[in-house]
């Protein structure tokens, strides 16, 4: 008598709902008193939890298959690099900016110089540009640099140098005179420089000036000067193959082909990169393991549930319940509870997977960009109300059995 009830079972009382309906959202909300007492609390909030785990599983997943076919996040930041032969060749510079203009299919380009400099005395690989470069690597902090005084550093050489943004290093070539360099930015790096020799990495690298690169370093062989490569960004919708034939049709009118062995390249995946894409469907793997240990939990909370409440269903069988009525209020149980869990659990899983999302990305030195599945979060929705309808078969026909003469006998 003193027990008052939750108010969502008093409000679909109210609203005229089935009565199969009132009494499945009370079993679900009501923990009862004494003996025949039941956790809703817990099944609710492991319900939750479990959402929680698979919905932040799925969105780091989705996440891992976005960085891996964005190469942008991962510093290749154009659609093709003409190298000059190994990153020690060069491209005529003039003839090749002549070209490039004209050519109908480039949006956008820079040359770019390779080469090992040493900042603060650390051996670094460097990619060489011009100021305010049209093509660069994408920025993780601060900005580009805009004068010939700044640098833009890998996040993993900036915390290899103790340093941080605002900071100034000293930089030059081994035995040279060193430049005062102010430190502007942070980016995700390519994995593109010289062949055979220490290259740039995600995270490890420099972006400066062209010009502090020794001469003799930049060109290296008896052509026309020029940079070792030019990062080339393609106009939206270029037909791929025509663009393709048009910069070999460059390489080979610069000379630069014949001279050097330059050649046209697509992106080159860093070593990681190639690694996490071949983990595959991994994570919608672990994220159905989740889900179908949260459909086992649910199942056994339901027939324990079910079982201390024996006399209430005995009681709602003598005021006249049916079988159908019985399973229908066991099965409106496990819907109201994964339903609240999944209304909880749904946005918590989105804010977890970002966060390690996040924390992921920033430690391999890749661009954060989490990804949110909406069509894999609309299923879980949906595939949870239905499993939980689906789970709720088993408790709802061992209700429907309830023997009352036996339950009742005490009364």
């Amino acid at each position: 008598a003193s027990h008052r009830g939750s108010r969502p079972a008093k409000a679909a009382a109210s609203a005229n709902l089935p009565v199969s309906a009132v009494t499945g959202i009370r079993f679900a909300l009501e923990p009862g008193t004494g003996r025949n007492t039941v956790p809703v609390r817990s099944a609710i909030i492991g319900t939750a939890f479990a959402v929680v785990i698979v919905t932040a599983t799925i969105t780091f997943g989705a996440s891992l298959q976005t960085l891996v076919a964005k190469p942008a996040l991962y510093g290749w930041n154009w659609t093709y690099e003409l190298n000059g032969g190994d990153g020690l060749g060069d491209i005529p510079a003039a003839g090749a900016a002549t070209m490039l203009n004209r050519d109908p299919y480039v949006k956008a380009w820079s040359g770019v110089y390779f080469a090992t400099l040493q900042i603060d005395g650390q051996n670094v690989p460097a990619m060489g540009a011009s100021p305010r470069a049209a093509v660069g690597p994408p920025l993780l902090s601060g900005h580009a640099f805009n004068k010939p005084n700044q640098v833009v550093l890998g996040a993993a050489t900036l915390a290899q140098l103790h340093k941080k943004l605002g900071d100034t290093v000293e930089v030059g070539a081994a035995g040279a005179a060193t430049t005062r360099l102010k430190i502007v930015g942070t980016a995700t790096l390519p994995s593109i420089g010289i062949g055979g020799a220490t290259h740039l990495e995600m995270g490890s690298g420099a972006v400066l000036s062209y010009k502090l690169i020794p001469a003799g370093e930049r060109n290296l062989y008896d052509v026309p000067p020029g940079p070792n490569a030019v990062l080339v960004r393609v106009k939206p919708g270029a037909n791929h193959a025509a663009t393709l034939s048009s910069l070999n049709t460059i390489l080979n009118k610069l000379g630069a082909r014949a001279c050097c062995g330059a050649q046209v390249n697509g992106v080159e995946r860093p070593a990681q990169i190639i690694n996490y894409g071949s983990l595959g469907s991994t994570p919608a793997v672990l994220g159905g393991a989740l889900a179908a240990g949260a459909v086992v939990a649910l199942g056994l909370t339901l027939i324990a549930s079910v079982r201390r409440r024996r006399r209430d269903l005995a009681l709602l069988k003598i005021l006249g319940f049916t079988h159908g009525q019985l399973a229908a209020a066991i099965a409106w149980q496990s819907s109201v509870a994964v339903g609240i869990g999944t209304i909880v659990g749904v946005p918590l899983g989105i804010i977890t997977g970002h966060f390690l999302w996040d924390l992921f990305a920033r430690e391999i030195n890749a661009v954060p960009q989490p990804t949110v599945p909406i069509l894999s979060v609309v299923l879980i929705v949906v595939g949870g109300l239905v499993l939980a309808n689906v789970v709720a078969a088993i408790p709802g026909r061992i209700a429907a059995r309830t023997p009352t003469a036996l339950l009742l006998r005490a009364e």
